[in-house]
Parts: C-alpha cells; sequence; structure tokens
C-alpha cells in the first residue's frame, strides 16, 4: 500500500516574525507581543532572543519584564497578522488543495499525490515563504499527521540559537516508531502533565517505554484512551487531513506554554479573542448565532460549550460576555489549564434586522467600525476598553 505524505507547516514566531518586518531593528533583540503591566497584560508571543530569558506566551507581562528587564514590548496589529497570514496560505494551496488550517500560523498539508518527496516539496514550500513573505517557517513531515506534527516540535527544539529555526524535518516511511521512542512521554499528543506523571510511576518515561506493554495493560491503567496511546507511541494515526471550503466558524485559540490556573489571565485571554472573533465577522461580512467556548484541561482532557443568542451578533461585548459566563460555569478556582478558545457559529451574511429605534445597535456598529480601523492602522493597544482603563487606574 503507498505510503501517505503529510506536511505539518507552522510559522515561526508568528506575531514577532511580522513585527520585525513593519520594525527592522526589533530583529534579534528580546520583544514580545503583549499588553502592558499597567493594565495586567498578557504575553502573546515572544520572539527566540526572549524565551533565552525564561519568556513565553500567556506568562503576565509583569513577570516577563522581570524576568527580562531589557524586554522590548509591542502592541500587536492583528490585521496585519490576518493579512500575511492569508498570504501564506495562499502560498500553501498552490501546492495541495488539501490543506487544513488549524490556526491563523499552523496548517497540515496532504501531498500524497504529488511526485516530489516530503524534503523535496518542504524545502520548496519554505523557500517560497520565506522569499515571498520574508517570514521564517518550520515545517515536519511524515506519512500521518501525529508524526509529522512531533517532527516539527523535534525540529524546532533542536534549534538553540536565538533566531527562528526555520527547520524542516522528515521521518522516512517505516521510522515512525524509531523516531519517537527516545523521545520523552510528554512529547506525544494526548499525554499531559498528570498522564505523565502516572506513565513515570509505571516506570515509562519515553515513548518506547510504552510500546514494551500489551494493548490490555494500557486499558487496565488508561481506560478506553489506554488503546489510542499505545498506537500513537507506535506512530499509528488514520486522520485524514480535513479540508474545509466555505467558512463554517470562526475562532481564536490560544495553547499555554505552561498550564495556566490564574483566573485574570484565562479571562483576560477570553476578553482578547473574543474581540479579534469580533473584528473577524465584520471584516468578513459574517453575523454569528452560536457562541462556544473550547477549554482544555491539564490532562488533555477537552471540552466545549455553547450557547445561541436571541438574534445573530458580530458585536465584541455580546460575544465576551457569552464566552465569560461559558468558562465560569465550567472553570473551578484552580482548576489548571492548557488551552482555552472562543468561537463563533451558525454564520449569516444576511444583514441583521433592526427596529427603527435601536439606535444603541447602530451606535455599536458604528463604534466598532471606527474601533477596528483604528486597530489595524495603529495596533490593539490604540484603543482601550472600559475594564482596561479601570484597571489601569487600579
Amino acid at each position: 500500500m503507498k505510503s501517505r505524505k503529510i506536511l505539518h507547516m507552522d510559522l515561526d514566531a508568528f506575531f514577532c516574525s511580522v513585527e520585525e518586518l513593519r520594525d527592522p531593528s526589533l530583529k534579534g533583540k528580546p520583544f514580545a507581543v503583549g499588553g502592558p503591566a499597567e493594565t495586567r497584560g498578557v504575553i502573546s508571543t515572544a520572539s527566540y532572543a526572549a524565551r533565552k530569558f525564561g519568556v513565553h506566551s500567556a506568562m503576565p507581562t509583569g513577570r516577563a519584564l522581570r524576568l527580562c528587564p531589557g524586554l522590548i514590548l509591542v502592541s500587536s496589529f492583528h490585521g496585519q497578522y490576518e493579512e500575511m497570514s492569508k498570504k501564506v496560505m495562499a502560498i500553501v494551496g498552490d501546492f495541495t488543495p488539501l490543506v487544513e488550517t488549524l490556526s491563523i500560523d499552523e496548517a497540515f498539508l496532504d501531498i500524497s499525490d504529488l511526485p516530489e518527496t516530503p524534503l523535496q516539496i518542504a524545502r520548496n514550500l519554505q523557500t517560497r515563504i520565506n522569499d515571498e513573505t520574508k517570514l521564517p517557517c518550520s515545517i515536519g513531515g511524515a506519512t500521518n499527521m501525529l508524526v509529522a506534527k512531533i517532527a516539527n516540535d523535534f525540529g524546532k527544539h533542536q534549534h538553540k540559537e536565538p533566531t527562528p529555526p526555520n527547520a524542516i524535518t522528515i521521518v522516512e516511511p517505516g521510522m515512525e516508531e524509531t523516531f519517537l521512542a527516545p523521545l520523552p512521554v510528554d512529547a506525544l499528543w494526548g499525554v499531559g502533565p498528570k498522564t505523565a506523571e502516572r506513565l513515570i510511576r509505571m516506570g515509562i518515561r519515553t515513548i518506547g517505554d510504552i510500546t514494551r506493554h500489551t494493548e490490555e495493560e494500557m486499558i487496565q491503567h488508561f481506560g478506553r484512551s489506554g488503546k489510542e496511546l499505545l498506537d500513537h507511541a507506535r506512530g499509528i494515526d488514520d486522520r485524514v487531513v480535513q479540508v474545509e471550503h466555505t467558512a463554517k466558524s470562526i475562532s481564536q485559540e490560544t495553547t499555554f506554554d505552561v498550564d495556566i490556573n490564574d483566573r485574570n489571565i484565562l479571562l483576560q485571554t477570553l476578553k482578547r479573542q473574543s474581540s479579534q472573533v469580533g473584528s473577524q465577522l465584520r471584516r468578513q461580512g459574517f453575523t454569528a448565532k452560536t457562541i462556544r467556548l473550547k477549554i482544555r484541561w491539564d490532562n488533555f482532557e477537552t471540552h466545549t460549550r455553547q450557547v445561541s443568542l436571541e438574534s445573530p451578533t458580530n458585536h465584541d461585548s455580546v460575544i465576551m460576555q457569552s464566552a465569560i459566563d461559558l468558562f465560569l460555569r465550567i472553570w473551578s478556582e484552580g482548576r489548571k489549564v492548557r488551552l482555552i478558545g472562543v468561537g463563533a457559529s451558525q454564520l449569516n451574511q444576511e444583514p441583521v434586522q433592526m427596529s427603527l429605534l435601536d439606535t444603541t445597535t447602530q451606535k455599536e456598529d458604528r463604534l466598532l467600525r471606527s474601533v477596528d480601523e483604528l486597530r489595524q492602522k495603529f495596533g490593539n493597544l490604540a484603543v482601550y476598553r472600559g475594564y482596561d482603563i479601570h484597571q489601569k487606574k487600579h
């Protein structure tokens, strides 16, 4: 049977790379995209030079400044990030229509029908992205999505310089299990801190150690997920690249570098994501009837909660309040979160029907259009929300 050929493409420190294009003087310096410490801001992305000091995404800005006193803080320009992402994804689409976009800076490609080797295609893809957008990207390749993603993570982690890795790592067919074997158990999808602890208590420290156990033993210890854990350790993954031709939803997700249980950071993240979702809806001419929260705990359990609105919206405030309400229903104080996201679905391009007396909604529409224009020109911090100003004063 012919082996599949799957690539995983990830733009290196995407927001920071775009900021370096805007301001070349930032290149090689420790800087981060995020909110100011005075408003209890959070780091979105850190440059590789800043990461050498321990600065990472989802870290409170105040702590980042203590770790790296010379850290340069840059306001985010989400309009430009989306524009650059579209350019990259257009290049990706030139290679194959079988593309699954995971986020603004990450995608899977199924290149099984192309005659070139994964290495040749990865080099060509990386060269085009580097040359045409001036953005660095890393690529992993394998016979399935699981190993391609882990290969890419592995390649990036091998790069120790304070510069973007721009790496390419290919796992040849038949070498999946051999490649995975020496890696630590937490390098495997589905293995969070708690699962890793349980595996270590069993004497399992590497992915290869998992494969020395039978399916029955793994199911005995981990239930139904035990078989999947064993399959993944052997490099087995039958998922296919999911291609969406029409927009069914718009979402923003954040995977934290370290698990977060700080209520303020989680709420700030939800507020930022809600504003980004609202902005994308307005830019694409959509309103949404359903708002969805996605949350992944530190043990990799993933849950979604959603609410249907009385009328479709693209207003930040409605999205934000819906997301926060959903979050507070599922989260308990101190519970650690690995990933959190806000989504909008049941999209509609029909204009929202408003009565002649609905002046409040009309005023908010005009206000949001003005805010979108200002933020695209001058960055997200050009306009503060009421809660930010309140926090800044206190």
